[in-house]
């Protein structure tokens, strides 16, 4: 129904009928309903939701109700067109203008929207400085503009995009058109900055929580970084996941020695050619290959919905990419494992990249707060949550190495602490200090020539941990660094003691110090970790979705669109449990709408009619075996 201004009021019948009839959804996420209601009824908003939240859903909805076509601003080709590919799959006319495609698909694409056959035009922020751009959109009724990863406005926040800095041009060229902004990852200052640059008029405001209580964070210090890896393939056999390197020469270098090992998997990064890039981007999305290794070029529009694990062979720039990032896993909703692997090396490498920027007073904040994030133990979702501005409301999040008490607590941190401040304080000369390794050796009490030649062997703190290792003084001496009690300074990385460091020394302060992850524990991890996989496919037939996952990757390579498009994991998973085998049965399933079923039925109904073929020829051949497989079947 039309208001007087000329939106709509929302009809939560028609919404619902739409929801079944394209998403083959019957109920919403947290926020989408209200937001779509925003959308509908003609008001600028902004919308915060994790990744994985579904906010997408949020516009293309509504842009099947009202009237004209939605504009989308996205920031990579890539998204646009797996955006596109995927409403194209549901039977939604959609389309997207970008500098990749020849003049006759362009001229193709402009003739759609000025005969008004497109309910969504996908764009980048670039496209939108062009005059001709510009007078195309006045030429048709349009229903609403919408900024995606809206982040990318600010300078505040990260993959900041100069382009984006400029889209206040919308609501001084299209008055009479709403405009509505989503991201995934954005503080208090982030959020405030987008809506200033968009000039947004009395927006409302909805920011979904930041929480992904499905993802289960581990941090772990930098040791052998390629036996860490493998350590983490050999717990995820067979499931997708990515692992982000710092460098491209570490992409190369970690991606080549797991090929060798036998870990399949495919480089990305800007050094590459770009058909290469694209080909391995899209051997991913397509489950021809289930790792990628990249840096952090790779990632931004990346749907593939089922990856299980990420992987930081390094620690990231900060928290809000580290958010981006490892929201890539588990945006199903099913559980899936984030591992980052750290070191004072990564802090050296950011830090010498903000000394080069502009914004060097921001970004190494935003370092020293990630460092913290990796070498202070505690609930990691709570640290997560707070950095964002929220609370987090829960006693234990059971979803990270803290709370799952995989980490070894120091029972006495404050001596631990003390004796290695007490030797950084000692051995720190007028003009000088000394670096970790020097400190560890004191510590150790190991004569060197360089400790007798500075005469330290006399210092009272000389041998003082000479019953504890090597690895766990250096992983003592990280957290107390990351926590603010210790830091390090100047080009050879000296050590010396902060303010909070001396309140430490004072006993005014107690740090959190864990011990290294030993092998009884890591076994504890392991078995908790098959505990949970157990739970997830409870009443899943496994063979049945491997099945029907090779047939989608099949229909991916043919149709030649990401394997996400032709149906979600959570769909699979909820056809190997229903096995449905008529029209109607497959209806039912989770992310069947009515596109869907008139193109996919048949195909997927036929593989499971075959698997059930399988199974009654297999269980002739066992003994007692036809008494089993009815058993099964009256259980199931």
């Amino acid at each position: 129904m039309k208001m007087n201004n000329g939106t709509m009021a929302p009809n939560p019948g028609q919404i619902y009928a739409i929801l079944k009839q394209y998403w083959g959804y019957t109920s919403f996420l947290d926020l989408q309903e209200e937001t779509i209601s925003s959308i509908l009824e003609g008001r600028d908003s902004l919308t915060m939701l994790p990744t994985g939240g579904g906010k997408s859903l949020c516009f293309q909805l509504p842009a099947l109700i009202k009237e004209g076509m939605a504009v989308v601003i996205s920031p990579l080709i890539s998204l646009m067109k797996d955006q596109v590919a995927g409403l194209e799959d549901m039977g939604i006319a959609a389309c997207c203008l970008n500098s990749s495609m020849p003049a006759a698909a362009w001229r193709s694409v402009v003739e759609r929207i000025r005969r008004a056959g497109l309910k969504l035009l996908y764009i980048s922020p670039e496209r939108l400085q062009n005059e001709s751009t510009i007078d195309l959109l006045r030429s048709v009724p349009l229903s609403f503009f919408v900024i995606d990863e809206a982040h990318c406005i600010s300078h505040w926040g990260h993959d900041f995009r100069g382009d984006y800095r400029n889209l206040r041009i919308i609501k001084e060229t299209f008055k009479s058109v709403s405009v509505h902004a989503f991201t995934a990852t954005a503080t208090r200052v982030v959020q405030r900055d987008i809506l200033d640059q968009l000039k947004l008029d009395d927006p409302r405001t909805r920011i979904g929580r930041v929480d992904r209580p499905n993802l289960i964070y581990r941090v772990m210090p930098r040791r052998q970084i390629l036996k860490q890896i493998t350590d983490v393939l050999e717990k995820h056999k067979d499931e997708p996941g990515i692992i982000y390197c710092l460098r491209r020469r570490d992409v190369d270098s970690v991606s080549a020695s797991l090929n060798e090992l036998g870990f399949k998997n495919a480089p990305y990064h800007a050094g590459l050619s770009d058909e290469t890039r694209h080909a391995n981007q899209d051997a991913f999305l397509r489950e021809e290959v289930d790792i990628i290794v990249a840096t952090v070029a790779f990632g931004m529009g990346i749907d593939r919905s089922n990856i299980r694990f990420v992987i930081h062979a390094a620690m990231p720039k900060s928290l809000e990419h580290y958010q981006q990032e490892t929201g890539r896993a588990g945006r199903d909703g099913l559980p899936a494992s984030c591992y980052m692997f750290y070191g004072g090396g990564d802090y050296r490498i950011w830090s010498f990249f903000a000394e080069q920027s502009s914004e060097r007073a921001v970004m190494m904040d935003k370092l020293r707060t990630v460092y913290n994030f990796c070498a202070q133990p505690q609930c990691r979702h709570k640290m997560l949550v707070d950095y964002f501005g929220q609370e987090y409301e829960k006693r234990t999040c059971d979803a990270c190495d803290y709370c799952l008490n995989e980490l070894d607590m120091i029972e006495e941190p404050l001596i631990v602490a003390q004796k290695i401040l007490s030797c950084v304080v000692k051995v720190k000369q007028e003009r000088y200090g000394f670096g970790a390794a020097y400190v560890v050796d004191v510590l150790k009490g190991k004569m060197t020539d360089k400790i007798e030649s500075m005469r330290h062997q006399h210092l009272s703190v000389f041998g003082i941990m000479s019953g504890e290792s090597t690895v766990f003084i250096r992983y003592m001496i990280e957290q107390l660094v990351g926590q603010g009690f210790l830091r390090r300074e100047g080009e050879f990385s000296t050590l010396a003691v902060t303010d909070p460091g001396r309140e430490v020394l004072s006993g005014e302060a107690v740090p959190a110090l864990a011990r290294p992850l030993v092998a009884a524990k890591k076994k504890a991890v392991s078995r908790r970790r098959d505990e949970r996989r157990e739970m997830e496919w409870a009443g899943v037939d496994q063979e049945l979705f491997r099945r029907l996952r090779a047939k989608r990757a099949e229909l991916a390579r043919q149709k030649g669109v990401p394997a996400y498009i032709i149906f979600s994991d959570n769909s699979l998973k909820d056809m190997a449990a229903k096995e449905p085998v008529t029209a109607e049965a497959f209806a039912a399933i989770y992310g069947v709408g009515e596109s869907k079923l008139g193109s996919y039925a048949g195909i997927f109904i036929e593989v499971i009619k075959q698997y059930h073929e399988y199974v009654r020829e297999y269980f002739k051949n066992v003994p007692g075996g036809h008494d089993i497989h009815v058993r099964q079947a009256g259980e199931a």
